[in-house]
């Protein structure tokens, strides 16, 4: 694929990266299902077991997940694809060896009769002498270069010097003989369960927290795959969940901190709860038979209420178990508020009580739901399914800090993005540039989400329409408006209305973003290829960044008009960028020649010492951007 940028295609993206058809969100993938260990290739989630049809022509695992037991198979070692339901697992062969290279090693034997043996335990091992001895194929400087936890190995029955082996970091393959080694697992939709702890902010990319407690970035401009990041949250919740555990005797499987209350749920369905800072606590609470509790959601400007949801049991006489609870007094009572929600196990929960929107995350995908999340529940909430996601079990979902994008983590895929739908019918006023509520400017690109609008006026001043979906509509605020906030009137399908006001300031910079990952719309200036993780800007090379509300131009150019190529539109406030908070030289700033309400800064990469990542972001008149990632090498 081109990673060169041209500005309709860019326009478009933005214009309709949010829209939706009908009740089918447009959901976007956030990264791939691949991480970075730094091992002989791509990892992803455990693999219990490896195997080769009989000819060797075809290569087949097995996948134990919280949800089901899955099993892949590829023809051409590179796409995989899900094999037939009735597919069953071979039985572990008998390993024939003299010797074993270590304690508890297991043994495969190719087919025919040769001298070759392999063996797996800690790291692979080759001999070629029935096991008499042994060389090590995978061990470097202590370490296996294919992860940890083997778990299978087969050789293929075409060729002894053909080997995969199954373990803790996926699928890894040898053709000549365990000498070199490379990864299966880039399009294995195999990425482990994983929990929501951060959504991009600035430089900052979307985070998972995986089983105990790793957690991995998709960095914003990332191409390749998920890296390790650094989250203390992560470590210091494992740590006062299990001193909770030791003391309680059961193990704490939810915490929630929402000053001065402290929510714990465990693995027996207890709730717990303090509104004192952990000092004292409440006594426990029980909904009937349920699983144990796996995830609470807390109003932020109201910690008595609060979710809280459970997995599910095998249920008898009394009926689907309680799955879904509420409160509003601090977890002095709840509420079951399952309703006609499936016979399920829920991982996660979101709301947006100014919405009186739910959505949880369950072993069937996603749910949602609309109730007064302010009072106990008159009548039962009704549940219905989000659809347009891959059909596998959902482990988390999180709302943006303005409950207008709706994130999901998929067992085996990694996160999906889209507006949320309870905001369709209930428009917002966002920036265009990260899809955040922000202060407008003159000349603003802007999004209203959750509606098509037909036509907008700001002040009496006509406002353009620069494309508009069934949810989401494109406008430019007009260079012409005055005053100290915006209020926007609209008029659609469903009617006129006016919108929330919005702040407006001379200049509010805002470097435009890839809506579908978060990257930074940053083109190297010599040949317009949009520079990411895969496509670094270099030492003393001219970088153009695409922003946003920069303010008027000199001369004055009309709104709703793509900015001409050969004569330039010089913004009229000052200009400064800077990288790792050192000043960049401005060569220029104009209006960005054939788009709508985008702005062109075009800068000079310094000599920089410290090459790799760098923060990046631009001041209009004293006002700063976001701040973004670039990469920066010699």
């Amino acid at each position: 694929m081109s990673n060169k940028a041209t500005p309709g295609l860019i326009l478009i993206g933005l214009a309709l990266a949010t829209s939706a058809v009908g009740q089918a969100p447009d959901w976007r993938r956030v990264g791939n299902a691949a991480i970075d260990l730094e091992l002989a290739g791509l990892a992803t989630g455990p693999v219990d077991r490896v195997w080769f049809s009989p000819a060797g022509d075809r290569l087949l695992i097995r996948v134990t997940r919280a949800s089901a037991i899955k099993t892949f198979e590829t023809n051409d070692f590179d796409q995989w694809s899900a094999a037939s339901a009735n597919t069953i697992a071979p039985a572990i062969p008998e390993g024939r060896s003299i010797n074993l290279p270590e304690n508890g090693a297991q043994v495969r034997n190719p087919a025919g009769l040769t001298p070759r043996v392999y063996a797996f335990g800690r790291f692979v091992y080759r001999s070629d002498n029935s096991g008499k001895n042994w060389d090590n194929l995978t061990a470097f400087h202590g370490l296996s270069i294919i992860g940890d936890g083997l778990r299978d190995l087969a050789v293929s029955p075409a060729n002894e010097d053909e080997i995969v082996v199954a373990g803790s970091a996926g699928i890894f393959r040898s053709m000549d003989g365990g000498k070199s080694w490379s990864s299966l697992n880039e399009s294995l939709p195999n990425l482990p369960w994983a929990r929501i702890r951060n959504l991009p902010e600035g430089t900052q990319g979307a985070q998972l927290e995986l089983p105990g407690t790793m957690v991995i970035e998709w960095q914003p401009g990332e191409r390749q795959a998920w890296r390790p990041a650094y989250n203390g949250d992560a470590a210091s919740e494992l740590i006062y969940r299990q001193i909770l555990s030791d003391n309680r005797g059961a193990a704490v499987t939810a915490l929630a901190l929402r000053e001065p209350y402290v929510y714990t749920g465990m693995a027996d369905g207890r709730i717990i709860v303090s509104a004192d800072r952990a000092i004292t606590w409440q006594p426990d609470t029980r909904i009937g038979q349920s699983g144990a509790v796996t995830a609470f959601w807390v109003d932020p400007s109201d910690p008595r209420i609060a979710l809280a949801v459970l997995a599910s049991l095998p249920h008898g006489a009394e009926g689907i178990p309680a799955r879904v609870l509420h409160t509003i007094d601090g977890g002095l009572s709840w509420d079951d508020i399952s309703a006609n929600l499936p016979d399920v196990t829920v991982r996660g929960i979101t709301a947006d009580p100014a919405g009186s929107a739910i959505y949880i995350a369950t072993d069937q995908g996603v749910f949602f739901a609309r109730t007064n999340l302010n009072v106990l529940s008159v009548t039962a909430a009704s549940w219905t399914a989000v659809t347009g996601l891959p059909p596998v079990a959902a482990t988390d979902v999180k709302l943006d800090s303005g409950a207008i994008q709706l994130w999901v983590a998929l067992e085996g895929y990694g996160m999906y993005q889209a507006m949320a739908p309870h905001r369709a019918g209930d428009p917002r006023l966002i920036s265009s540039a990260g899809l955040i509520a922000r202060a407008a400017a003159p000349g603003t690109l802007f999004s209203i989400e959750g509606a098509r609008v037909n036509s907008a006026n700001a002040g009496g001043l006509a406002v353009p329409i620069l494309a508009a979906t069934d949810n989401s509509s494109q406008i430019q605020i007009p260079f012409e408006v005055r005053g100290d906030s915006l209020a926007l009137a609209i008029d659609g399908p469903g009617g006129a209305r006016v919108l929330s006001s919005v702040p407006l300031v001379s200049t509010a910079p805002a470097i435009q973003l890839d809506p579908r990952d978060g990257a930074p719309l940053l083109l190297d200036a010599d040949n317009g290829v949009l520079l990411d993780a895969m496509h670094p800007a270099h030492s003393r090379t001219r970088v153009q960044i695409l922003a946003t509300g920069l303010g008027r131009v000199q001369p004055a150019w009309p709104t709703g008009l793509p900015a001409p190529a050969d004569s330039p539109h010089t913004v009229a406030a000052p200009v400064r960028a800077l990288i790792d908070r050192s000043p960049a030289q401005v060569t220029r700033a104009i209006l960005a020649p054939g788009y709508v309400g985008m702005y062109l800064v075009e800068i000079e990469i310094p000599n920089i010492v410290n090459y790799g990542p760098a923060e990046l972001y631009i001041e209009v008149d004293g006002q700063p951007s976001n701040r973004v990632r670039v990469y920066i090498e010699p």
